[in-house]
């Protein structure tokens, strides 16, 4: 089992798992991660031995952002590109970078070049072809959106969840080839809608994304998503629905954490691995159903269910 960073959905997950009675270890195996991460993750994160998954990540992101490995010196970076367009390997840049003062992992090299793809850059040109380790990366795989609006173009009011209208999207996989779950969260009222499509192809999540929201048009202002390729479709998304589509930046998925914390605590309905041929919409709406009346301390331990109709009538 690998070491690594929790999102904010397995921190929903370690919370709920913890008040069940489960111990690190089984938490561990149940959430995917190594026990150490638990370990650490709870005496890092709790507060006065009470653990709560909305603080704990606030803090681990606290850190993230203030810790100096994360911050790469502009002109690191720009030592890193040119020597890219020299050819050099991320190993030999990483060595002398080190010997002349732009130390700067080789690890990190191959997250900024994916990265980089993902926004439409070429420096992945500039590695061997072939090359195994770049062609194994988390993000090699993903399609280049067309034409993607950023984050940063999204408008201010959508991070202070003042407006009822913003959501966000994912899509969660079942068991290889068993199809997907294509999620919704709505920032402000927390409402969490679920739908199964045959695969995790674009047309598929574009349908099924349209047919959830239709509904709601009027209350559908912007909708983030991540850089996966089932959300290449995000034009004909916007037109039909006549709202904005952002993608947030890659490995960001803090950005879209509250859809990200509700992906988590579905799986506690539908578990990781799932062969989802074997589960029924009636399931999956039951799962819905559940996740949307659980009260929610950031509402006032009101149920999302009941504060989205409210919005909806006061519109």
């Amino acid at each position: 089992m690998s070491y690594q960073q929790l999102t904010e959905g397995k921190r929903y997950q370690i919370s709920a798992l913890l008040a069940q009675g489960c111990s690190p270890a089984a938490i561990a195996t149940v959430v995917d991660v190594h026990r150490s991460t638990v370990y650490r993750e709870m005496k890092r994160n709790s507060h006065n031995g009470v653990y709560q998954p909305e603080e704990a990540h606030a803090r681990a992101c606290a850190r993230r952002v203030g810790a100096s490995k994360y911050r790469v010196p502009e002109q690191t970076v720009m030592y890193v590109e040119l020597t890219l367009s020299w050819r050099w390997s991320p190993e030999q840049i990483s060595g002398v970078g080190k010997r002349i003062g732009m130390s700067v992992s080789h690890e990190w090299i191959y997250r900024h070049v994916t990265a980089d793809k993902a926004r439409g850059g070429k420096l992945y040109k500039a590695l061997r072809q072939g090359h195994k380790r770049y062609r194994r990366g988390s993000n090699s795989k993903r399609s280049v959106i067309p034409e993607p609006r950023s984050i940063d173009e999204r408008p201010a009011i959508v991070d202070t969840r003042e407006r009822f209208g913003d959501w966000e999207v994912d899509t969660v996989l079942g068991k290889h080839g068993s199809g997907a779950l294509v999620t919704l969260a709505e920032r402000k009222s927390r409402m969490y809608l679920v739908r199964k499509v045959e695969a995790k192809r674009a047309t598929d999540v574009r349908d099924a994304i349209i047919d959830m929201l239709k509904p709601y048009a009027a209350h559908v202002h912007t909708i983030t998503a991540d850089n996966g390729s089932e959300f290449v479709e995000h034009k004909a998304i916007a037109e039909a629905l006549n709202t904005g589509v952002y993608f947030a930046h890659p490995y960001s998925s803090w950005e879209r954490g509250l859809n990200e914390n509700f992906n988590g605590l579905l799986r506690q309905y539908i578990p990781k691995g799932t062969d989802l041929r074997t589960i029924t919409d009636e399931d999956v709406r039951q799962a819905e159903k559940q996740l949307n009346l659980r009260p929610r301390k950031c509402l006032g331990f009101r149920q999302p269910e009941v504060v989205f109709q409210e919005y909806l009538q006061a519109a």
